[in-house]
């Protein structure tokens, strides 16, 4: 589909043909002969015109195509850039991995704290029997019997 703006310079050398033919017209009415130096003198100024008109249309259509390069790059560009959804769920998916590890972590140390207490009672209550086992022993002994055993009363090395 041709574009409307590749019409405009065809159109105005169209519209400059009018005008140059209207111009003409009303000088033929006015007069029955033309002078030739104007005749010349507007002839020249109808191909001067054609000329600009002709280097503008292939300005403009040098310029057109320059754009058009332009916007192809950026939409090939803008086709790489990710767009807001998938950012969106590429940060969703990350949190997600973040907020299980952190969950998986904090059930380990819950885990581990559980197990500790259990083995700091434990501990406290081998210790608690330990302690009651040294009572219990010592009021079974009488302290002058250890006084007459041998090997208490050797010196120390």
């Amino acid at each position: 589909m041709p574009r409307t703006i590749d019409y405009l310079p065809r159109i105005a050398i169209f519209l400059a043909g009018i005008a140059a033919g209207a111009l003409t017209s009303v000088r033929r009415d006015r007069g029955a002969g033309m002078d030739p130096a104007a005749l010349q003198d507007l002839k020249s100024s109808l191909a001067n015109l054609e000329t600009r008109l002709t280097a503008q249309d292939s300005s403009t259509a040098a310029r057109f195509t320059q754009v058009e390069v332009r916007l192809e790059e950026h939409s090939a560009k803008l086709a790489e850039v990710p767009s807001t959804a998938q950012i969106v769920a590429a940060m969703e998916q990350l949190l997600s991995k973040t907020m299980t590890s952190l969950d998986e972590r904090l059930t380990t140390q819950a885990h581990s704290i559980e197990v500790l207490k259990t083995t700091v009672s434990q501990t406290d209550s081998l210790l608690e029997r330990v302690l009651e086992s040294l009572d219990s022993l010592q009021s079974y002994t009488d302290p002058a019997e250890l006084s007459d055993d041998a090997l208490l009363a050797r010196p120390a090395v």
